[in-house]
């Protein structure tokens, strides 16, 4: 949900959008793609790439990318959890810029949300500034790129406004971490989603099973 409302606020800027995709053998690597196929779909996106990073299984250490790791289920509690990929952004806004040096590309627009930073250190705003300072200091003299995160001071329930007053198509987004079928209702991505919903006043038009 966040990622597509990042790109389509990048859209309504009168940028030309270069779809990314990560397929890091998460436990909801199928509904994933199918989501990030679908919004594409939805903004009219004709350049996609889909990147494949199977070692983020072989380190394991994430209950998203190690299944002997359960996902937890019994509520949000403080401190980084379980299913924290170790360094997750900072890879794939690593790949992300070679991507946009090669496209030529001005911005790079990602949905992360200071609201979840307690848990994912990678999700800091002071950690994006960072990033975007080794990666115009890595690349070529003539590259400038700007990392952008409309959606970082931002909380879940107005993430949703934010995104009903974009036109994104909320029923082809996914956010569960366990289920791909339908989402579990649960795990720490649903609870966030959910209450966002809530707080905004406005009915989740995914299934849930419980």
């Amino acid at each position: 949900m966040d990622s597509s409302t990042a790109a389509f606020i990048a859209k309504s800027k009168g940028y030309r959008i270069v779809a990314l995709h990560f397929d890091y053998r998460q436990r909801t690597q199928g509904r994933e793609r199918e989501a990030f196929e679908a919004i594409c779909d939805a903004l009219g996106v004709e350049g996609r790439y889909v990147i494949d990073l199977p070692f983020f299984e072989q380190i394991g250490a994430s209950a998203l990318t190690d299944r002997s790791i359960d996902v937890p289920t019994g509520g949000i509690e403080p401190g980084v959890p379980v299913t924290y990929v170790p360094f997750r952004n900072g890879i794939f806004l690593s790949i992300a810029a070679a991507v946009a040096e090669k496209e030529g590309a001005e911005a790079l627009f990602i949905g992360v949300v200071e609201e979840d930073s307690s848990g994912y250190p990678d999700c800091r705003e002071e950690f994006i500034a960072a990033m975007q300072k080794a990666v115009n200091l890595g690349t070529k003299e003539s590259t400038h790129i700007t990392i952008e995160t409309p959606l970082v001071h931002l909380k879940k329930e107005d993430i949703v406004k934010t995104a009903i007053e974009y036109g994104v198509p909320l029923e082809l987004t996914w956010s569960c971490y366990k289920e791909e079928g339908e989402a579990c209702g649960l795990c720490d991505s649903c609870r966030l989603r959910l209450k966002g919903f809530e707080k905004a006043g406005i009915e989740d038009p995914l299934k849930y099973r419980t």
